[in-house]
């Protein structure tokens, strides 16, 4: 069994942790390109001190990591802002590193995450898109209760190939 299959610890990413964060993500953005909505040359030069920025948890935002001792696996959670839409979260860049997956380290994130969204007063509702090459997340999401709620044909563009992506919601 390979070490990150060991129980990697799971916790809120912090500043400290943006490099092997990033490299993570970049990491994520070049092998799987098809599972994420932003793109490995958009990603690649963006400097460190706005990776810092970004990962600063607050009230309404964090990102989770998995780790052992370096992050392989990673989920990304915001509440929406406004009056009208702050009943709403949304979860996005999901990603365990090859040699993690199968462990069930992509449910424990998403468990954490959601665990997390219920303590948020007044949140009902978390939210995702998932790419519709991405079977094993779309299983994974529906057995951990999300269902469908549109589904939007070639959201995505890589090349001369479109990609659908379908919108899931969990009722809290």
């Amino acid at each position: 069994m390979s070490e990150v299959a060991m129980k990697p610890e799971i916790r809120v990413i912090e500043e400290a942790d943006a490099q092997d964060f990033w490299n993570l993500r970049l990491r994520g953005l070049k092998e799987d390109p098809e599972a994420f909505g932003a793109s490995y040359n958009d990603s690649v030069n963006m400097p460190i001190e706005d990776i810092r920025k970004r990962l600063a948890p607050t009230d309404d935002a964090f990102v989770l990591g998995a780790f052992n001792p370096k992050p392989c696996g990673m989920l990304g959670f915001f509440r929406r802002q406004g009056e009208r839409s702050r009943h709403k979260g949304f979860i996005w860049g999901v990603y365990v590193a090859p040699e993690g997956r199968g462990t069930g380290l992509a449910r424990r994130l998403m468990s954490e995450c959601i665990e997390r969204a219920k303590k948020m007063d007044g949140l009902e509702e978390v939210i995702l898109t998932v790419s519709t090459t991405q079977d094993v997340a779309m299983k994974l999401y529906e057995s951990m209760g999300f269902k469908e709620y549109g589904h939007e044909v070639q959201a995505l563009k890589q090349g001369d190939i479109y990609i659908d992506e379908k919108m899931m919601g969990l009722r809290l």
